[in-house]
């Protein structure tokens, strides 16, 4: 139980230790290069194309990318239910929702069950 789940295919994400946004950690991460290198050529790229070229198309990889999993997924599910997350908050917060009513309905019952009158508290008690 202790191994975690490893997807197939890296992810590209933002970075949560990035200096600025992330996104050069993120794009090092997912090229598995240096990030001084990626980061180097990101300033050269600033300077040599003009500044607002390059800053637009920073901002909109850093609107566009996915921030990384705070936690490592442990399974398949996990890796779902976070792409879920991050591409539809809508669709993941129903999941959600009908995850705790089904957990509610779990307890209600117990809960019937136990409080009914025909419950032999004293027998379970000498148990």
């Amino acid at each position: 139980m202790s191994e975690h789940y490893e997807p197939q295919t890296k992810g590209l994400y933002r970075s949560r230790q990035g200096i600025i946004f992330g996104v050069c950690q993120g794009v090092a991460d997912y090229l598995d290069v240096s990030v001084f290198w990626t980061r180097a050529i990101a300033v050269l790229l600033f300077f040599f194309t003009g500044i607002w070229p390059i800053l637009g198309l920073y901002i909109l990889a850093a609107l566009l990318m996915k921030p990384a999993p705070v936690v490592p997924f442990r399974s398949a599910e996990d890796a779902e239910f976070y792409n879920s997350y991050t591409s539809s908050r809508s669709m993941a917060l129903q999941r959600l929702k009908r995850t705790f009513d089904n957990l509610d309905r779990r307890i209600q019952r117990i809960e019937s069950i136990v409080t009914a009158r025909d419950y032999d508290w004293e027998r379970r008690l000498r148990e």
